[in-house]
């Protein structure tokens, strides 16, 4: 697979994801927050970053798939998982373990594929 193809499988990843985190934040965040991603104050949040999630990965998907346009919405995620990454890091000793390591993979992975892909398109 090429490196376009491989952007637009992970953008629909994300738009996955952040379609998750924004209908059922409480089941989709559970796991990253433990007990107070049921509570309906932070699912306010956890939709808030599910939508960016979508949208990113949508504006992601359709510019990779058109040739061109890709690169901005790339660093959009990279800055989005970077962010993500930093939060639950400086986070990690009121989160669970589990989460922690989910997030450091998911997110540092991203961050990496991301910018692999931002000097692979445009």
């Amino acid at each position: 697979m090429d490196a376009r193809t491989l952007a637009r499988l992970h953008a629909l990843g994300r738009v996955a994801l952040g379609s998750g985190l924004a209908v059922a934040p409480g089941v989709f965040a559970g796991g990253w927050l433990g007990r107070p991603a049921r509570r309906p104050a932070t699912q306010v949040a956890i939709r808030a970053l599910g939508a960016r999630d979508l949208a990113i990965g949508l504006g992601t998907a359709y510019t990779a798939g058109q040739g061109y346009g890709a690169r901005p919405w790339l660093w959009a995620g990279i800055v989005a998982d970077a962010a993500d990454l930093a939060a639950t890091l400086r986070a990690r000793d009121h989160l669970p373990s589990l989460g922690v390591a989910a997030i450091a993979a998911i997110a540092g992975g991203s961050v990496a594929l991301g910018l692999w892909f931002s000097s692979q398109l445009d």
